[in-house]
């Protein structure tokens, strides 16, 4: 009997190891599971961080920024005039023309009369120092990557903060306004305006600003021709009649 006692609890604890062994083996298929689940989430992020770079990139190649100080347009190509502003997103008197003419502006490119090329440069972080002339710039060029450029520069200048301030250096400040613009805050926006990559387009415009010969912002062209801070005071109703005139 005490055989017979001792091959029970032989086999009783066969059984219990066998048990054990197995919920070892449990386990350890549960942990490479994860593993592998961890891995895979890793390897999705990063195509996901490179798909996004490359876009980025490709879109700032499109739209010509990568090589020179071409200027952001809105409006129609074939618009019989053109009006050509040199701005700074800094600038108070930036603030105070876009405030009076933003409307008159806007209306006249949607009828197709008027297209607007943007010229974003940097004369306050140039003067007073800061990076927020710059890193506005890089975000308004960020949304024009997304199609939503005249949104985002219209949401700046209406939320443009004193001259002192150098509020738009921060990409936190920028990243909350982008949420005001319907399908703009997105990761390849994001990405493109906490990378700064259009600084070099930024710079390079800065620079043909300050070959041009002109002094100030904004400087505002209609068909070459300055119309702004002159002796004759422009007014929106007289803007409108010069862009009329024209074509």
């Amino acid at each position: 009997m005490n055989e017979d006692r001792r091959e029970d609890g032989e086999g009783h604890r066969t059984a219990t190891q066998r048990m054990r062994e197995s919920r070892e083996r449990q386990r350890n298929a549960q942990r490479r599971g994860r593993q592998l689940k961890v891995a895979g989430a890793v390897v999705a992020l990063l195509v996901v961080g490179t798909g996004v770079g490359a876009l980025v990139a490709q879109q700032a190649a499109e739209n010509g920024r990568d090589d020179d100080a071409k200027p952001i347009a809105v409006g129609k190509p074939d618009a019989p005039a053109k009006l050509t502003v040199y701005e700074d997103f800094r600038c108070p008197a930036c603030g105070q023309f876009e405030k009076q003419f933003r409307g008159t502006i806007r209306g006249l490119e949607k009828k197709g009369r008027l297209r607007t090329e943007y010229h974003l440069v940097t004369i306050i972080d140039d003067n007073l120092g800061g990076r927020g002339s710059r890193r506005a710039a890089n975000a308004a060029a960020c949304a024009e990557d997304q199609g939503r450029f005249r949104q985002f520069h219209d949401v700046l200048y209406r939320n443009q903060p004193p001259e002192q301030e150098d509020a738009f250096a921060g990409s936190k400040r920028l990243l909350a306004l982008a949420g005001k613009v319907r399908g703009l805050d997105g990761p390849a926006f994001r990405a493109c305006v906490d990378a700064g990559t259009h600084d070099k387009w930024v710079r390079k415009t800065a620079a043909s600003f300050k070959k041009s010969g002109h002094q100030s912002t904004p400087t505002v062209l209609l068909d070459g021709e300055s119309i702004y801070g002159g002796a004759d005071a422009l007014t929106p109703a007289s803007l409108k009649e010069k862009v009329e005139a024209a074509g």
